[in-house]
């Protein structure tokens, strides 16, 4: 198996029938040879349908069906593991709406083996990185929510909540799922606690990202609050030596 083919790149939707078609596309022409998995979350708006039809023409493009709405964090560990069960070495995780750019790929998935980490996060705050399209108010709320984990469980990362990430499967293969409470977002820095207190190497990859144009954002204040609950309870029990 080439590096290209035991690389599989999880998309986790929900309604992205506008974004969908020409984000596969375009990734087709940066990983000819990679695996791509949709985990959709029974999108009412033809999203499955085109997974479908898409998979019948594509031996290394795959679609887990999903009931009902339950979260990215409960559809990416849906990914994660696919990825174990079906021995890929490396899962790259991104947004289906574009906010993610194909073109900047590959150089995620190179800086995580290129360093020998167990995950490389695209990352809107280091040097190189930017964000296009954010509202004040957004930008300030990601802010906050960044500087928040790295104070309470005591990361170095620079971007905490970056969906645009690329694991080693190996690393994954140590984490209790069970023990991950962040079902939504949330699930984003409260994995890389897991991967700290299982010594991760973690890397940091500049990225561009660009706000959705078409469709609708799946964040919302309750998923904020959540994410801060969570955050909490685990700086909480990081003071009492309590870890996954």
């Amino acid at each position: 198996m080439s590096e290209e083919q035991s690389l599989l790149i999880a998309i986790c939707t929900y309604n992205e029938i506008e974004n969908l078609p020409s984000l596969y596309e375009a990734l087709r022409i940066s990983f000819d040879k990679a695996s791509i998995l949709i985990v959709d979350d029974n999108s009412p708006d033809g999203t499955g349908e085109w997974c479908d039809e898409t998979a019948r023409s594509d031996d290394r493009f795959f679609v887990l069906h999903r009931e009902e709405k339950a979260g990215l964090g409960s559809a990416s560990i849906a990914g994660f593991q696919y990825a174990i069960e079906n021995n890929f070495n490396q899962i790259m995780t991104m947004d289906g709406d574009w906010s993610h750019n194909p073109v900047q790929a590959p150089n995620v998935v190179q800086k995580l083996r290129s360093e020998d980490a167990e995950i490389a996060i695209g990352s809107r705050y280091v040097p190189g990185g930017k964000i296009f399209g954010w509202p004040a108010t957004r930008h300030w709320m990601s802010f906050c929510i960044n500087t928040y984990a790295r104070w309470m469980i005591g990361l170095r990362t620079k971007d905490c909540s970056s969906a645009f990430r690329c694991y080693s499967v190996d690393l994954l293969k140590r984490v209790n799922f069970s023990k991950i409470r962040g079902m939504g977002y949330a699930y984003l820095e409260e994995l890389l606690w897991h991967a700290k207190c299982h010594q991760a190497k973690i890397v940091e990859e500049p990225i561009v990202f660009t706000n959705r144009i078409r469709g609708k954002s799946k964040i919302n204040l309750k998923e904020a609050v959540r994410a801060v609950w969570i955050i909490f309870k685990i700086g909480i029990g990081r003071l009492f030596g309590v870890r996954p």
